[in-house]
């Protein structure tokens, strides 16, 4: 499986929690996402995932868009 952002950003009211974000991981590598507290690492696996669709940016799991769920 693979997944690639493509430009994603995401703001909650005045506080911007993805700017612009690419981030590609290859089918069968491992990465793991780390951070303090607040920095968007939950923010960007629900995007992943299609919790939450992102305002601009596209988000592709194995080549295909990741719809709103």
């Amino acid at each position: 499986m693979s997944i690639e952002l493509k430009h994603v950003s995401k703001r909650f009211v005045d506080n911007v929690v993805l700017d612009g974000v690419d981030f590609f991981v290859a089918e069968g590598e491992t990465v793991a996402l780390l951070g303090p507290s607040g920095v968007g690492k939950s923010v960007l696996l629900k995007h992943i995932i299609g919790l939450i669709k992102p305002d601009s940016g596209e988000v592709w799991v194995d080549g295909q868009q990741v719809p709103l769920l």
